[in-house]
């Protein structure tokens, strides 16, 4: 199904299906990043207490909102005749990698939720690891869409 109302209005969608991307790695790329420094201190602290504030907010205000921006945006698109070419694979391999970072993104979420209650049992070394995911994706999603 396509909505002829909104051709004209195709490269607006674009443009900001592209900028709540851009926002949503932002957050995707930085609190894993925060969970690494936040296994670095002791549960109970300032610092620890600080951890939970920075990776609540950044969840909550950025990331979680850039990411249903983005689906918003991505849904217009869809809709826009001509967007898509439903027998391409590229477009395939996109949607399949935007759900990855979708639940990846939950499961930020569900971390995120561990240490709020100082009950992480993951080592750091698991969330330096889990840092590359959003990049090994956005990589996909962008040779996807460009090549």
């Amino acid at each position: 199904m396509t909505i002829f109302a909104l051709l004209p209005f195709f490269r607006w969608e674009l443009a900001f299906h592209v900028i709540s991307f851009i926002a949503w790695m932002a957050g995707l790329f930085y609190l894993p990043r925060l969970y690494v420094y936040h296994c670095q201190v002791k549960p109970g602290t300032e610092e620890s207490a600080r951890f939970k504030v920075m990776e609540y907010k950044l969840l909550k205000y950025i990331t979680i909102p850039a990411m249903l921006a983005t689906w918003f945006f991505g849904i217009l698109l869809i809709l826009t005749p001509g967007a898509v070419d439903w027998h391409a694979a590229w477009w395939w391999s996109k949607f399949i990698s935007v759900i990855l970072l979708s639940g990846f993104t939950g499961a930020l979420g569900k971390w995120r939720k561990n240490f709020l209650v100082d009950n992480n049992t993951k080592p750091e070394r698991f969330y330096r690891i889990a840092n590359e995911v959003p990049t090994i994706l956005m990589i996909i999603i962008v040779f996807c869409v460009v090549v």
